[in-house]
């Protein structure tokens, strides 16, 4: 099968090719805005530009859409402020399943995120990290915390246009958290603060990201192992599934559903962790 993977060298384009670059079953094609040496093809194009990321379709058989216009802000962002770039993202989203249909391929696998129905989080916090009686299961409705999540909401929606007026197989793929492989444990984002020397470990704010971690992790493996399980479908027309590996306390839960409709089987658990890795 050959995949087209747009913003393939970050965070989590790596853990794709990390993990399935040597998978026989694939041939991955990388565009991104700038050349990072890699054993895949990589092709250079810039998702804002139709004509540059036409090309790059011919020939594929799935899209892997990971790419984001810098300066679209972040899902801590809850002032409701338009920008060019969040315009431009959204006609970047546009290029990219046009071309997929244009090109005839068989299915495209949207990054969302967990932030599509963050307000489920926001409400909530801090006891949605430990109360395993809130959850956004698979029917709940887009609750987007903030510009950010609005856009992954507007990405899930424009691809059940494309699917069902279309026929393009269409996957949304609402991220948790991934983080590099230095990070990837759930003690990575207060690991992280530590060395960015925003608190200590063992401090209220140390424990309050380990918690939320806890819940929204999905390790790089479990990412990949996603990605594979929709790549490998044929029967899903449109539909979405929420990243996370199978913590104990996680909040995002469509596991079940997951499982019986793609096999997602996640190897990891939060809960498997009792503190960082030595």
């Amino acid at each position: 099968m050959d995949v087209l993977v747009t913003g393939a060298h970050g965070t989590v384009g790596t853990a794709i090719t990390d993990h399935l670059g040597d998978d026989d079953r694939y041939t991955f094609t990388l565009l991104d805005i700038e050349d990072v040496p890699s054993p895949h093809e990589t092709v250079v194009a810039d998702i804002r530009e139709y004509d540059e990321i036409r090309p790059h379709f011919e020939g594929q058989d799935a899209v892997v859409h990971l790419a984001l216009i810098p300066g679209t802000g972040g899902p801590d962002s809850r002032a409701l402020t338009w920008n060019t770039a969040q315009a431009e993202n959204l006609e970047a989203l546009h290029n990219v399943y046009e071309a997929a249909i244009d090109a005839g391929l068989d299915s495209i696998l949207f990054a969302s995120s967990n932030h599509a129905v963050g307000m489920v989080e926001a409400k909530n916090a801090p006891e949605v990290y430990h109360d395993r009686g809130i959850v956004a299961g698979h029917e709940e409705p887009h609750r987007p915390d903030s510009p950010y999540g609005l856009t992954k909401s507007y990405g899930e929606d424009l691809g059940r246009l494309a699917a069902e007026a279309h026929g393009i197989r269409v996957y949304g793929l609402r991220l948790g958290t991934i983080r590099n492989p230095e990070y990837d444990h759930p003690y990575g984002d207060a690991e992280y603060g530590v060395d960015e020397g925003r608190w200590e470990r063992g401090s209220d704010a140390y424990e309050k990201w380990v918690a939320r971690m806890k819940g929204l992790w999905q390790s790089r493996r479990d990412l990949a192992q996603m990605v594979a399980c929709c790549l490998d479908d044929d029967s899903v027309e449109w539909d979405h599934f929420y990243g996370v590996s199978g913590n104990e306390r996680r909040w995002l839960d469509d596991l079940d559903h997951a499982r019986e409709t793609i096999g997602y089987e996640p190897r990891d658990d939060g809960e498997q962790w009792d503190g960082p890795p030595e």
